[in-house]
């Protein structure tokens, strides 16, 4: 039996040029805004482009906020009943736009990780209202196998708190004071259980 070599030397040929444009597309794309390459960076890597409140600074404070909350015994005792926690949205009384949700959700996430179980608010809890109408309500649902009305639980703890920003510029320094604080209130009581905050400076030259 004779075998083509030439037949084999060209395919192979082919899958090694396929193979080679496969993996330059894998590696870099074009940006549709800026015509240039766009490539992935480290997402726990520390952002210094500009003084405005970035994704290293709401690391920094959920890593505080949590590591602080988890070692506190109000907190403990909370994972060991297994009561529930609930989290208004972060206030913000800075003078920039961002979404303060980023740091709720962020903190929400890792005390989860550590025990916690919390109920939603907000928005999140019309949804829950509109989904729970929608079984019980719509008679698309068959009443033997749809959740039932009434049946949610109230959160025996509320997390909430605020950040805030002081601004100093002189003619070459732009120097920016952040402060975050959280809180831990019993909701029956409104008693505080718990409270701390997070420092933040960032310094640029003009």
């Amino acid at each position: 039996m004779t075998i083509d070599t030439g037949i084999h030397k060209k395919a192979g040929l082919a899958f090694t040029g396929l193979a080679t444009v496969l993996l330059a597309g894998c590696v870099t794309t074009s940006s549709p805004t800026t015509g240039g390459p766009v490539s992935y960076g480290d997402a726990k890597a520390v952002e210094t482009v500009t003084t405005d409140l970035g994704s290293t600074d709401i690391q920094m404070i959920a890593e505080k906020m949590t590591q602080s909350l988890i070692q506190h015994p109000t907190l403990q005792d909370l994972i060991k009943k297994r009561q529930l926690m609930m989290a208004s949205p972060v206030k913000n009384k800075t003078s920039e736009y961002f979404d303060t949700r980023l740091i709720t959700d962020t903190v929400l996430t890792q005390l989860q990780k550590n025990g916690v179980r919390y109920v939603i608010e907000g928005e999140d809890m019309q949804n829950q209202v509109d989904e729970l109408r929608r079984q019980n309500q719509s008679g698309l649902y068959d009443k033997s196998k749809s959740v039932k009305m009434g049946k949610m639980q109230g959160a025996k703890f509320r997390l909430d708190g605020s950040i805030s920003s002081i601004i100093k510029k002189s003619a070459d320094i732009k120097d920016v004071y952040y402060k975050m604080n959280l809180r831990l209130v019993e909701v029956e009581t409104g008693i505080v259980e718990w409270s701390d905050e997070k420092e933040i400076r960032k310094t640029a030259k003009r």
